[in-house]
């Protein structure tokens, strides 16, 4: 998979040469780059904000810079996408998905993960200040596909974070990113509940012992304990989740 980040603080990334993702990366698994958005400024401070038409408080982000960024990353000329159609440009879905964090966006979920894991490029717009002038979202959505995503219901300082708590999600369902691909099926969210609790050796640590049934031997048993102490929790932390996973359709 390819994946490609604007931003203004690129250092903000550097993070991913680590662990699972940045073994990931140097076995070609994933291959990222990120761009700087201040080097597609072309006056001498390197402004990518603006005052906002209408007044009100905070900044917007300018619509030129993130057009010359993208252009570059997308391959597309502004003279080309102008003599192209929205009929054009969408015919195909094989093309990159560009992701903007917004609090205005769809709800970033694990199904959603799983589904971008299957993309082969992805381009995330980090956004800052008051956000980005919305002409850039709608130019490219008529060149190509673009989302809107939020991580919940709060708003951060810029669209980093939010970035990198997706491309975390996202690449580790990469085949081969994760050593073990079982542990990705037991996972909270893969089947709509939370994990079940996890214990370790030794059996008894400062007065609290492991369930027995853990150290039975029976994986029936062990396995219907998991199964309920699921429920137990979704239903006790997110109800919403196990009420979701009750009403969906059989087939």
């Amino acid at each position: 998979m390819r994946i490609d980040i604007v931003t203004i603080f690129p250092e903000f990334f550097d993070v991913l040469d680590l662990s699972l993702l940045g073994k990931a990366r140097q076995s070609g698994l994933i291959e990222l780059g990120v761009h700087n958005l201040r080097d597609h400024t072309h006056d001498r401070h390197h402004s990518v904000d603006d005052t906002p038409y209408g007044g009100g408080a905070g900044m917007v982000m300018k619509p030129e810079p993130w057009g010359a960024a993208l252009d570059a990353i997308l391959g597309a000329s502004p003279e080309a996408a102008l003599t192209e159609t929205p009929a054009t440009v969408n015919a195909s879905d094989d093309g990159p998905i560009l992701i903007f964090p917004s609090p205005a966006g769809d709800q970033f979920t694990q199904a959603m993960a799983r589904e971008l894991s299957l993309e082969r490029h992805l381009v995330f717009g980090c956004g800052r200040y008051e956000g980005i002038d919305q002409r850039v979202v709608d130019h490219y959505s008529q060149r190509g596909r673009v989302r809107l995503v939020s991580l919940g219901d709060y708003v951060l300082n810029g669209g980093e974070v939010a970035v990198m708590a997706m491309i975390e999600a996202i690449g580790r369902l990469i085949p081969g990113v994760v050593g073990n691909p079982e542990s990705l099926v037991e996972e909270s969210h893969e089947d709509g509940l939370l994990e079940y609790p996890s214990y370790t050796k030794p059996s008894s640590w400062r007065g609290l012992d492991v369930p027995p049934v853990l150290l039975s031997g029976n994986h029936g048993a062990i396995s219907t304990w998991r199964h309920e102490q699921q429920i137990e929790r979704t239903e006790r932390v997110r109800p919403d989740l196990l009420l979701r996973t009750i009403q969906q359709p059989t087939t």
